[in-house]
């Protein structure tokens, strides 16, 4: 098959990448998965110079050089119009593909939980590391939100989730917070005893800054054992996760319309009970009409589908697709 049919489709996260080689009717062609896409910390050049290797390792077990016929990315960190088209030309300039579509990722994980044919209109929420929301429209409409940190407002994310923990255990153990059982499972997690052991070695970094995300999970499980400090962080992050999604669907006239409310990242997509169900009972309350659904494809998939749109690819190209990520 020549490369006039092919589409190389690229989900970037903050902690890992993974490429895939797709043909027009649908077919993978070729995979590869890499480590994260940081522009902010290195730069959008050598951010996009990890994806060099993972792109000839695609086209390669195709037996394909390129350029391909288009390139869709949808990338972490692109979070601004100044991004988007920064990075934008930093890959055309690569020469991969003849045209290039640059989008943020949280748009992927939409496009994955939408439906092939008819409308394609709905909101995503994505919970991962950080957590960011974006809709589509009828006409073309979008909503989005910065996600660039406290600065743009955003509340949540795994990594937030563990600070939050944190913050709340060291104050319990001193006196200064409410007792929670946090101030003893976050430290028993590194093995450790007392909340001023895990700080002075996060402080230290004898504990690596780059394994505090693992708090998350442990903030989850003392929730939901009944921890009323644990508790109200679970709360308050589905709180913020319907709140997104709502706000979102009123800026694009669909809050009282039942279309989807795509949920993913590793925090979502983990389905804890007392998260979900909350997320659940005030999407309910906010967007009654709206069907939630958690999406555990990688989102790969969503930028791939988007390479199938492009093309206007028939319905077997699309089952086929879907089929190649179970």
């Amino acid at each position: 098959m020549g490369l006039t049919g092919t589409a190389l489709a690229i989900d970037a996260g903050n902690s890992k990448t993974d490429v895939a080689l797709v043909s027009a009717d649908g077919t993978v062609l070729g995979t590869a998965r890499g480590g994260g896409f940081q522009p902010p910390l290195v730069g959008p050049g050598r951010a996009v110079d990890v994806l060099a290797p993972l792109v000839s390792t695609a086209l390669a077990q195709a037996g394909f050089e390129g350029p391909v016929a288009h390139l869709s990315a949808y990338l972490a960190n692109a979070d601004l119009p100044a991004e988007e088209a920064g990075l934008t030309a930093e890959i055309a300039g690569r020469g991969w593909a003849r045209t290039v579509t640059v989008g943020n990722d949280t748009f992927a994980l939409l496009r994955a939980g939408l439906p092939d044919a008819g409308d394609r209109v709905g909101v995503a929420v994505v919970c991962g590391a950080g957590i960011n929301c974006a809709g589509l429209g009828r006409h073309g409409a979008t909503a989005r939100f910065p996600s660039v940190g406290r600065i743009s407002g955003d509340w949540g994310g795994g990594s937030f989730l563990a600070d939050e923990a944190l913050w709340h255990a060291a104050r319990a153990e001193d006196g200064r917070g409410a007792p929670t059982v946090l101030s003893r499972a976050l430290p028993a997690h590194f093995g450790l005893t007392t909340m001023l052991e895990l700080i002075e070695a996060l402080h230290l970094r004898d504990v690596p800054d780059q394994r505090r995300h693992e708090l998350a999970p442990r903030l989850f499980d003392v929730a939901a054992d009944g921890d009323a400090v644990a508790r109200a962080i679970v709360s308050q992050q589905a709180a913020e996760i319907a709140l997104m999604a709502s706000v979102a669907l009123r800026r694009l006239d669909l809050l009282f319309e039942p279309v989807p409310v795509v949920l993913g990242g590793g925090v979502l997509a983990a389905r804890h009970p007392l998260l979900h169900d909350q997320v659940s009972h005030l999407l309910a309350e906010r967007a009654p009409k709206a069907v939630p659904q958690v999406v555990t494809a990688p989102p790969v998939l969503g930028a791939a589908l988007y390479a199938l749109d492009r093309a206007g690819a028939g319905t077997g190209a699309y089952e086929r697709l879907r089929g190649a990520w179970g």
